[in-house]
């Protein structure tokens, strides 16, 4: 590409080599979490959310389990400061999650927020304004002693209103653009806040450190916070916080190093909505701790009722391929991969496994309430005998002998390529049965008698064709082997009878017989199945469904 000249480095490291958390390779706790949906997340969509909606998603994020939610901007319009005093006057929040609201480091708009927080129980007062050395340069115009005062008045403003109030709000700092702010700077403006505000261990105060724009690779981030973790005042008394943005297609990453690197805090949003390229994803990092064996402290086992809802109140779709949450993320087309998915279910049913190792599914679809039977095995033309076997085996209590399962494998796939879409579940039994249980394009056998003699059976059966009806007679070992060579004898026809299997398509006592047959002629395969109630017709009727693939 042409232009690349004109970009270069916008970020800092630290003064010093900050690289412990390198040495760790896990997160192995849940952070505080703190959904921002409300606000940064709403001030992202082409048409925020109404009041109505605002208050169905807020109550959504309790079900999910977030105990701190940034509810809005009060100041910045009617709307925002009537969502929050509709939570307070009609009492919707409960006594133990904390509202978070945002605040410019100005006093007229300080003053704004602390006029709607009026009657709630907790709160965080969360204000802020820009550090970096664009933002100084370009924006402010104003030199580092400069930004640093207007930290320091916000956070001085803070306090005073709090204690004018009687109240014991919590206080939030954030050196916005911190991603583009030497480390050494953005920890001398935390720690003056730190110093106005005095934190205690039954008040302690959060430090936010934002990606504002992502402009650097992961481990950059985490050795700044890192540093900022191992030099921040008071620090057993602070809350450290992460606000990572995606504009490089790493904000989880960022924000999981940036845990490892010491924060206790992730502020983010469900799907990763927000401005640009959205917010870190609160939901893919809480998942990624879920499969690791780490609690996440957040309940999305009802993903498919979370990404509806989700929908509903954003007009912001989840894409199919979004991490855990997507409609095709657990689904297998390939062959080789539904045929590992199948052999690692019956694996599990075979063993008492502890833990999940299912190959190709990195948790268990079930525990964010997708369904096996729809959501797993998906059938197109790019799948295979094990994927078919799979579908036939859950959904319909098919079990299909091993070879078979390649001739249902074809036959599936040919209609999918046929007609150009994936085949479900109904439509996957409907070519079983048409192509080997209904299948009478040859001959039918209507009727079959057997008698005894002596070691043996005689079958007489009445075989049907183009709408004339014959009687054969022919003895065997037993009564398929009969009717077979009755068949042989009529047809005149050389075929082996290579395999014969059967079982109850379910548990119940009334349940029915399925029988599977299979022949062969010169080197190839012919199958059928039969289902009936008697074990011996529903033989036949497969022997039937064989030959008349034999024959056709």
């Amino acid at each position: 590409m042409k232009n690349y000249q004109k970009y270069t480095k916008q970020y800092y490291l630290p003064p010093v080599r900050c690289m412990d958390w390198a040495e760790k390779d896990a997160v192995e706790k849940a952070p505080v979490w703190c959904s921002v949906d409300l606000r940064d997340g709403n001030q992202a969509l082409i048409e925020p959310m109404t009041l109505e909606q605002k208050v169905a998603f807020f109550k959504l994020l309790l079900r999910v389990g977030f105990k701190e939610i940034e509810v809005g901007f009060p100041a910045a319009s009617d709307t925002e400061y009537t969502f929050l005093r509709t939570l307070i006057e009609n009492d919707l929040i409960p006594d133990d999650v904390t509202v978070q609201v945002l605040t410019q480091a100005r006093e007229h708009i300080i003053r704004k927020t602390f006029e709607a927080i009026k009657g709630a129980k907790n709160v965080i007062v969360h204000v802020y304004n820009s550090t970096s050395v664009a933002q100084r340069e370009q924006v402010f115009k104003k030199d580092k002693a400069a930004i640093l005062k207007i930290a320091v008045e916000g956070a001085k403003l803070l306090k005073q209103l709090t204690d004018e109030a009687g109240a014991n709000y919590r206080f939030e700092y954030s050196p916005e653009s911190f991603s583009g702010t030497e480390p050494e700077y953005a920890l001398e403006v935390c720690n003056a806040v730190l110093d106005v505000w005095q934190p205690t261990a039954d008040r302690k105060a959060v430090i936010n450190i934002p990606t504002t724009v992502e402009n650097a690779m992961p481990h950059v981030f985490a050795q700044q916070c890192e540093y900022m973790s191992k030099n921040l005042r008071y620090r057993e008394n602070v809350v450290l916080s992460l606000h990572p943005h995606n504009d490089r297609g790493c904000g989880v990453a960022t924000a999981e190093m940036g845990l490892l690197a010491g924060a206790d805090r992730v502020e983010g949003t469900l799907f990763g909505n927000g401005e640009r390229t959205g917010n870190v994803d609160v939901v893919t990092m809480a998942m990624n701790m879920f499969s690791q064996g780490v609690d996440p402290c957040l309940d999305f086992s009802c993903m498919p009722a979370i990404c509806a809802e989700y929908t509903e109140y954003t007009q912001m779709q989840v894409s199919p391929r979004q991490p855990y949450a997507g409609a095709l993320v657990f689904a297998a087309f390939s062959g080789s991969h539904q045929d590992a998915i199948a052999k690692g279910m019956q694996w599990r049913k075979e063993h008492d496994l502890p833990h999940w190792t299912v190959p190709y599914l990195p948790i268990d679809p079930g525990d964010v309430g997708r369904e096996y039977q729809t959501d797993v095995i998906r059938i197109n033309s790019q799948s295979g005998k094990g994927g078919v076997g799979f579908v036939l085996q859950e959904n319909y209590g098919v079990n299909l002998p091993a070879k078979f399962k390649e001739a249902m494998g074809y036959a599936a796939k040919g209609v999918s390529d046929r007609t150009h879409k994936e085949l479900k579940p109904a439509e996957v039994y409907n070519v079983f049965l048409e192509k080997f249980v209904n299948n009478r394009p040859v001959f039918d056998v209507p009727e079959c008698h057997f008698k005894q003699l002596g070691e043996g059976i005689e079958a007489a059966v009445t075989v049907e064709s183009r709408g004339k009806k014959c009687e054969v007679r022919a003895e065997g070992n037993g009564r398929l082997d009969a009717v077979s060579n009755a068949l042989k004898q009529h047809f005149g026809a050389a075929f082996t009878l290579t395999t014969y299997e059967q079982h109850a398509m379910s548990e119940k006592s009334d349940s029915k017989a399925l029988s599977f047959v299979g022949v062969e002629k010169d080197g190839k395969a012919y199958w059928g199945a039969g289902i009936d109630e008697d074990v011996v017709r529903s033989s036949i009727k497969a022997l039937v469904s064989a030959l008349n693939n034999y024959f056709a």
